[in-house]
């Protein structure tokens, strides 16, 4: 088993509570979080709570999702030592892009840019 396909059948409701924590700690809020998960998803507030209350794998979670929102190129930078918009296995890219949303958030940058409307 590779880093990648470990990192792909880990749970979402498994790394969602630390995504919270993460903003929470710089004071972002959980709805911020959602917020994000939204925008880069598709997904709406039912959807999150039954993946969470199954515990969707993260492959599962992005293969799903609605809607992967055609800005998300857009998101560009440096998480956990690697550059997002040169990571070539797109559900990893998919994963890191919203790792460094979230960091983002964490950060302090406004919604708006995170989002990048």
């Amino acid at each position: 088993m590779t880093p990648n396909t470990r990192i792909f059948q880990m749970s979402f409701s498994s790394v969602y509570p630390h995504y919270v924590a993460k903003a929470e700690k710089k004071g972002r809020t959980k709805a911020e979080v959602d917020a994000i998960i939204f925008w880069l998803t598709g997904y709406e507030p039912t959807h999150l709570q039954r993946i969470l209350e199954d515990k969707t794998s993260f492959e599962v979670f992005f293969n799903e999702a609605p809607l992967f929102h055609p800005n998300a190129y857009k998101i560009t930078g440096v998480i956990c030592g690697y550059r997002v918009e040169e990571i070539t296995d797109p559900l990893m890219q998919k994963i890191r892009y919203l790792d460094k949303l979230i960091d983002e958030l964490a950060k302090g940058k406004p919604m708006e840019k995170i989002l990048r409307n």
